[in-house]
């Protein structure tokens, strides 16, 4: 098995991140039920308004069927809108 990683950093304005982080939770919740291969998630925050996200998937493949649908449910829409502006996102996979 070849896990994937997810590594997007992005900004979020100083008057979202309430929402930001309200929003999380659901947004894990509807990843676990709607994203096949779907292991876990941690959130970093950064200096200067900066995020970075570190998604776990099974594989490159679920990580791809998992960009593909976007923001296709509440939890997932709610986070998304309140980020403010992508700043770079990659994919690695991890070493042993």
């Amino acid at each position: 098995m070849t896990t994937s990683v997810e590594l997007t950093r992005f900004r979020v304005a100083p008057e979202n991140v309430e929402a930001l982080l309200a929003a999380r939770p659901r947004m894990i919740a509807d990843f676990e039920a709607d994203r096949a291969g779907f292991l876990g998630a941690r959130l970093v925050r950064l200096p200067d308004g900066e995020w970075l996200d570190i998604v776990e998937w099974r594989s490159p493949q679920d990580y791809a069927a998992s960009s593909r649908k976007g923001p296709n449910l509440p939890g997932v829409k709610a986070f998304f809108d309140a980020i403010d502006s992508l700043v770079s996102a990659e994919e690695g996979v991890l070493s042993a």
